[in-house]
């Protein structure tokens, strides 16, 4: 068994529309997936770090994350930089966490249009 370390955990995904509802369920979705993939308990995770593509300025994806228990964990939000031809309407996330997982068995998780950021990764 490995030693429980602190990791930084990666993920991605897009949302069809820039709205409440849409960023809401997709940040969700990437959260839950994210800490599904790695089994990461709620006291496991430190921080979360969120980047938004500029096209999207309807919510904080940190809003999202609140509803869904993440209230007591520090959550940060910036605007991911604006590079022509980037993933539009992406958010991003790195997850801080202690786990007992090795690094190269960290489960990155990257959704819908974001998939193609990480090709390399294993689903």
């Amino acid at each position: 068994m490995t030693e429980e370390r602190v990791r930084a955990i990666r993920g991605a995904t897009t949302v069809e529309a820039d709205t409440t509802e849409a960023i809401t369920v997709r940040v969700q979705e990437l959260l839950t997936e994210l800490q599904r993939r790695n089994e990461l308990e709620h006291d496991d995770i430190i921080s979360v770090f969120f980047t938004a593509t500029p096209d999207l300025t309807s919510m904080f994806p940190a809003a999202a994350a609140r509803e869904i228990g993440f209230g007591d964990i520090p959550l940060m939000c910036a605007t991911e930089i604006n590079v022509v031809g980037a993933t539009a309407r992406c958010v991003r996330v790195m997850v801080h966490a202690y786990a007992a997982i090795e690094r190269q068995k960290i489960r990155h998780t990257y959704l819908h249009g974001a998939q193609g950021l990480r090709d390399d990764l294993p689903e």
